[in-house]
């Protein structure tokens, strides 16, 4: 092989690997929202999330990909170990799809018509990366942009597979390179070759694809590729384990599966099939196996090996508790924040969905704080300061937490749904955290009474009581609203934000009246008039929240959230009259 030869076999391996990546980003993102809910479907029943695994596998084109999604899930508290596993067996199958496309320009029934010889992937290539750059340099939808990327990495993956293919011709005929494969028909040599290759370009596809093209010149034979194969199994694996270092041990365990998985089925079909053709003798053991038998060959091991697999599940669970250990009373970290997992930066929309559970987390954890100081201000029950200052915390650090972890995802490849969702999210971070802050303001007032022996007339608790129960249902409201990404609900959030406003008008204006007229003094009023200013503020962030849910389900809309409120408030339609009634006389009649 000459300098000119290598340049050509490397450069066409930087192709193949960058056509399959761009394919199936682009797959990725097309479907991107659909497959974080996909893997989430996974339940116990085993053939279920062995078809999951698979179909991600098949739309990413990479189980390695696949199986540090699973690690993610797993060191997340979403999939447990048995759902893991069936998701890593499906891996297995639908990594097979990259060669079956490969195969499909080997046909020879193509050569004798000029019809089928443009059918051919390999011509068929030139004419996808021609039509997929125009659509995406042209596109204006997102859609169509993610379709074009979808051409353009499947031209430039069969591209690259011809450019390795026309590098390694001119060496079928040199002894050499037919002594080496010869060598590869010793097992351990050929599983350590296909280990090594894979491990070091971290991509099974792309290695069995770099077979292919050698096999396309007819000097591997059976006996050599089968073992190289099933150490590109092997080799997979590195992948997951590398990942899985900064995980917890349950993650750990997950990759172990993957490592165990793939390490026994290959060690036992090497040796069903050695042994079998030690008794019979296989006719084709010494003939080239071409690109299609690599293809068939790679999919039919790992059938096989799944299905034989499904009854042990068990075991593979058992070895990897044995190999990762926890101690009794070791304590796994709270699963509140091991969302927002690094791993998932590889499927943005998946990274972006644990955002966004993270967000309901703290829009609840806020909503609960408010629902423990307003039964200590309105009805005196102690509140729990340990559970109150965690919940508290939790709000700052999820904020911070995710404020960084968002400028990780990366926003070009989400959907523009996801965009849009992309910007809510990072709106309704600060405000669920303010929720969470006046929560904390709310429990100063009540401890600085507590400690001064005042108390608020009975006048001003149940003025009190009717306010904190409207902002009760305001922050229901929208933490239903965000969770459920319901414009109806979030519609409902606005009115009551204006009566809301109305009953802060109203208790100021009564409680001036009764400090003035001695019932109460200045030591509750100004505590009162703090409450209930903080209760306006809450409402306002609510308010917020409930305005980006709207603005993300009007696609139509061009607007900044201020314009956005402004023309809501401007309508007033018979919906927003309607709602304003209904909670003017629910709270606002009780306090004028």
């Amino acid at each position: 092989m000459d300098i000119f030869s290598l340049l050509k076999l490397l450069g066409g391996l930087g192709l193949f690997i960058y056509g399959m990546l761009t394919m199936g980003n682009a797959l990725e993102k097309m479907a991107g929202e659909k497959l974080e809910k996909t893997l989430e479907t996974v339940t116990g029943n085993i053939f279920k999330a062995i078809g999951i695994g698979a179909l991600v596998t098949g739309i990413i084109q990479s189980s390695s990909a696949t199986t540090v999604m699973v690690v993610g899930f797993v060191n997340a508290g979403i999939m447990n170990l048995r759902q893991a596993a069936g998701v890593i067996m499906g891996a297995n199958i639908g990594t097979t799809v990259t060669a079956q496309l490969l195969r499909l320009d080997s046909s020879g029934t193509l050569e004798n018509s000029v019809i089928m010889q443009l059918l051919k992937p390999s011509m068929l290539a030139y004419v996808a990366v021609g039509i997929g750059a125009a659509i995406f340099m042209f596109a204006k939808k997102r859609k169509f942009h993610d379709f074009g990327e979808i051409l353009l990495g499947f031209g430039v993956l069969f591209i690259g597979m011809s450019i390795m293919e026309g590098s390694v011709t001119s060496l079928k005929d040199l002894p050499w390179f037919q002594n080496m494969f010869t060598l590869f028909t010793n097992p351990v040599l050929g599983i350590l070759v296909g280990m090594v290759v894979t491990a070091i370009i971290q991509s099974s596809s792309a290695s069995v694809g770099i077979l292919q093209a050698v096999a396309s010149t007819g000097a591997i034979s059976y006996a050599a590729a089968i073992p190289i194969i099933m150490g590109q199994n092997i080799g997979t694996c590195v992948t997951a384990l590398l990942s899985a270092l900064g995980a917890n041990k349950n993650a750990k365990r997950a990759a172990m599966i993957h490592f165990y998985f793939n390490l026994i089925g290959s060690v036992f079909f090497i040796v069903v099939v050695y042994t079998l053709n030690a008794i019979i003798g296989f006719d084709f053991w010494n003939d080239p196996i071409g690109k299609a038998g690599i293809a068939n060959f790679h999919t039919l091991f790992n059938i096989v090996v799944t299905v034989l697999f499904i009854p042990f599940r068990g075991v593979l669970i058992t070895l990897a508790e044995k190999t990762v250990k926890i101690k009794q009373a070791e304590n796994e970290i709270s699963h509140d924040l091991s969302r927002l997992d690094e791993r998932f930066y590889s499927s943005p929309a998946v990274a972006l969905e644990q955002c966004n559970k993270t967000i309901i987390s703290m829009g609840q954890s806020a909503q609960s704080n408010l629902k423990m100081v307003n039964a200590a201000i309105v009805e005196q029950t102690p509140p729990r300061l340990e559970t109150f200052k965690d919940t508290e915390s939790f709000l700052d650090r999820a904020e911070a937490r995710l404020n960084s972890y968002m400028l990780g995802i990366k926003e070009d490849e989400l959907s523009e749904n996801s965009r849009k969702a992309y910007s809510e999210m990072l709106h309704s971070i600060g405000d669920f955290e303010r929720v969470g802050d006046y929560a904390e303001n709310l429990l100063e007032f009540y401890e600085d009474m507590q400690e001064r022996g005042t108390v608020f007339s009975q006048e001003a608790i149940s003025e009190l009581r009717v306010m904190s129960q409207a902002v009760e249902e305001i922050v229901s409201l929208t933490v239903q609203a965000y969770e459920q990404n319901d414009a109806t609900l979030a519609r409902q959030v606005e009115p009551l934000e204006d009566v809301i406003d109305s009953i802060k008008e109203a208790l100021k204006s009564r409680h001036i009246s009764r400090l003035q007229s001695g019932i109460c003094t200045v030591n509750t009023g100004i505590p009162f008039l703090d409450i209930i200013h903080d209760y306006e503020k809450i409402s306002d962030h609510c308010s917020n929240v409930a305005v980006y849910v709207m603005m993300l389900a009007d696609t139509a809309n061009q607007f900044d959230v201020h314009e956005y409120r402004k023309i809501l408030k401007d309508l007033r339609t018979d919906e927003f009259q309607a709602f304003t009634s209904l909670y003017e006389n629910k709270y606002l009649n009780k306090v004028i």
